[in-house]
């Protein structure tokens, strides 16, 4: 079984300059990660290029083997170290979680 985590996020800024800055920012973190956590199998970041009101400005889309690797993702430290930076850039964001 391989559960697959998807998580969007739709960033507090409106200007394209401080959105670009913030996607890069969020996306050079989580770039760290697969490198330090093992229970990563896939791990692929996206930034929106179509903008609509409906989009999210960015997009995680990650593999891990049970439900028991996921969790030890969210705990991790480097996990938790990253949401730390993401978590004041963000105004919504979403979160699916489902079997492959």
């Amino acid at each position: 079984m391989t559960i697959r985590h998807v998580v969007s996020w739709k960033l507090t800024a409106t200007d394209a300059d401080t959105n670009r800055e913030h996607r890069e920012t969020i996306t050079a973190a989580l770039e760290s990660l697969p490198a330090l956590i093992p229970e990563i199998r896939s791990f692929t970041i996206g930034s929106n290029v179509v903008e609509s009101d409906a989009a999210y400005d960015l997009v995680l889309i990650a593999d891990y083997d049970d439900e028991a690797a996921l969790d030890a993702y969210i705990v991790h430290p480097e996990h938790e170290r990253v949401r730390g930076i993401i978590g004041p850039l963000v105004a919504a964001r979403s979160v699916v979680d489902f079997v492959v």
